[in-house]
This record gives structure tokens, C-alpha cells and sequence, in this order.
């Protein structure tokens, strides 16, 4: 695949000088990891090496002079909730919150620690920071998605298939800024001629529901958001939308690879290395409330050659142009 360069942080915060690596300070600094995945998930591990990869180019590595506790929620609200307990009680310099799930229960229980966020898609709406260039209070870092990237993913999946006359959007509205994404898409599916079907989803079960209902009316595809749910039961929705021959747009790029159809989205692994200069910044003594957020600049496309022959649909060539990854 061909990597793009994200984005470039404010300050000087993706590279320092290394006459300021010099004055670390002497003791050990402790980062605390609130992950929404299940530990054993490769996405999971592929995301926390990026982590440590960002970190160690600033000079911090695991063991001599930086010390990382990891939990894993595993998707689980109950779990959520104790982990981020556990995490804040050990009072860590600052803690990473890997969606906005994580770090709702992180802001229940602390306003003082610094938290870096990933994979927040409206920390404005959420009350997580007052503005992108001014946060104000102990988060910040690269949100995620704006919400017309929606808009984005209807038209990729009118013009990979003219006929499409229905989008289900689907995703977990305890996980993700769902109406984010709705009230944005509104706009875009009245203009495509598409009629917009929000599909609410928590567990396997709903999503096995709601994707077999929503297939009995031809000329349908599928939308989804970025969601902690969804992208836990990704092998389940792919698996459905080719049983039931659904055109699908996925968020990221780990879709595409497990057979979805094509995405439109962030690096996710670019993702955790810019969190790292965020956290990079906070251990050097920044101030979160000082640190401008950071809306996303660069995006990538994957398509999935195979997948689209067996849905019997033509990739158009625009479309595979655009492609940083196709597979084949």
C-alpha cells in the first residue's frame, strides 16, 4: 500500500529536536491505554505497535523511561466503565482513549488527567473539547471523521452501482456519534435520489436483523460509520452483505482487507503514531488545553477487486484511479 502523509501537527509536534529528547526527566512516565478491542484482536495489536513506533521516535521507549498499562474493553459497556475505574485510579501522566465510547467513561471519572483521544469523530458535540484550536480542558489529539465524509461514502456507493435507490447507515449510537453521520447524510441521499435508512445495532444479533430486513427491498447497499460494534462483528457484516449481495462503503481500510467492498477513510496505524506526538507533547509539560486538536487532511481509498466481481458489479475506473490500495 502506499502510505500518505496525514497530517503535520501544530508546534512542532510530530518531530522534536534532540536536544530536547536530552532533558527528559529522570523518572519513569506512565501512560495509561483504554483500548475498545479485545486484546487477542490483530487490528488491536497493529494499532498499539504503531503506538510504541510513534513514541520511541520521540525518544520514550517501554521499560526504560516509559511505562504503558494496557486494558482492553473488548466492546463491553460494563467493562468500560471498571477499566476506565482501574486506569484512573492508578493516576497516570496521561491516557490514550481509543474511541468515543472510551472516552465518555474516562470523562466520568476524571477532568484532570490529560487524555489523547483516537477514533473521536465529534469531540466538539460530545464535550470532550470546546474547539479544535482552543480544547480547554484535559483532552485533545486527531479527531477522526467530520461528519460530511458521509457524504463521501453515498457517492462511492451510487457510483460503483447506478442502481442503488436505498442506503441503510448502520452502526451502535452507544459507540459511535451516529446522528453525527445521520443529519449529515440527509442532505447528500435527497441528492443522490437514495433513501437514507438509519439502522440502529448493539450486538451480532442486530446486525444479523437488521441486514437480512433491510435486503428484502432490491437496490440496497450499505454505509457505515466508524463504530467500535460494527467494527468488532466485521467479519459478520461482510459475510452478510455478500450473502445477501449488498454494496458496502466501510470506514477504514480493514474491511476491505477482511473482503469488503471498498472504504474511504484514515490510516488507522498514522493515527496512533500522531497520538503518540500528542502524548509526547503532555509528558514534556503541555498543557491538553493548550494543544490545538486536529481535524483530518488525508484520506484513503481501498476497493476489492473480488469482492466486486462476485457482487457482480464493474469498478469504475475514476474509482480505481483514486485507489491507494486494491486488491485483487
Amino acid at each position: 500500500m502506499r502510505r500518505r502523509e496525514f497530517i503535520t501537527l501544530l508546534g512542532g509536534a510530530v518531530a522534536w529536536p534532540l536536544a530536547a529528547r536530552a532533558q527528559q526527566a529522570d523518572r519513569v512516565q506512565h501512560i495509561g491505554v483504554l483500548m475498545n478491542f479485545a486484546e487477542n484482536d490483530p487490528e488491536a495489536k497493529s494499532r498499539l505497535a504503531a503506538l510504541r513506533h510513534g513514541l520511541e521516535r520521540r525518544g520514550w521507549s517501554e521499560g526504560r523511561n516509559v511505562h504503558l498499562d494496557y486494558r482492553f474493553t473488548a466492546v463491553s459497556a460494563e467493562r468500560t466503565e471498571v477499566l476506565a475505574k482501574e486506569l484512573v485510579a492508578l493516576h497516570p501522566d496521561v491516557i490514550l482513549a481509543n474511541s468515543s465510547a472510551v472516552a465518555v467513561a474516562l470523562q466520568r471519572e476524571t477532568r484532570a488527567i490529560p487524555i489523547v483521544f483516537v477514533n473521536v469523530s465529534d469531540p466538539i458535540g460530545l464535550g470532550f473539547i470546546a474547539s479544535l484550536a482552543r480544547p480547554g480542558g484535559n483532552f485533545t489529539s486527531v479527531l477522526h471523521l467530520e461528519a460530511s465524509i458521509v457524504g463521501k461514502w453515498l457517492a462511492m456507493l451510487k457510483e460503483i452501482a447506478p442502481s442503488l435507490t436505498r442506503a441503510a447507515l448502520m452502526g451502535n449510537p452507544k459507540t459511535t456519534s451516529f446522528d453525527y453521520f445521520v443529519q449529515s447524510a440527509q442532505a447528500t441521499a435527497t441528492s443522490l435520489a437514495i433513501e437514507l435508512v438509519p439502522a440502529h445495532v448493539d450486538t451480532s444479533a442486530d446486525i444479523e436483523r437488521s441486514i437480512e430486513a433491510f435486503a428484502r427491498v432490491p437496490d440496497g447497499g450499505l454505509v457505515l460509520p466508524p463504530d467500535s460494534t460494527t467494527i468488532a462483528h466485521r467479519d459478520l457484516v461482510i459475510a452478510l452483505a455478500a450473502r445477501h449481495r449488498l454494496p458496502a462503503v466501510y470506514p477504514i481500510q480493514l474491511f476491505v482487507a477482511a473482503g469488503g467492498l471498498m472504504s474511504y477513510g484514515t490510516d488507522q496505524n498514522d493515527m496512533f503514531r500522531l497520538a503518540a506526538s500528542y502524548i509526547d507533547r503532555i509528558l514534556r509539560g503541555d498543557k491538553p488545553a493548550d494543544l490545538p486538536a486536529q481535524a483530518p487532511t488525508k484520506f484513503e481509498t481501498a476497493v476489492n477487486l473480488k469482492t466486486a466481481k462476485a457482487l457482480g458489479l464493474t469498478v469504475p475506473p475514476g474509482l480505481l484511479l483514486a485507489a491507494d490500495e486494491v486488491i485483487e
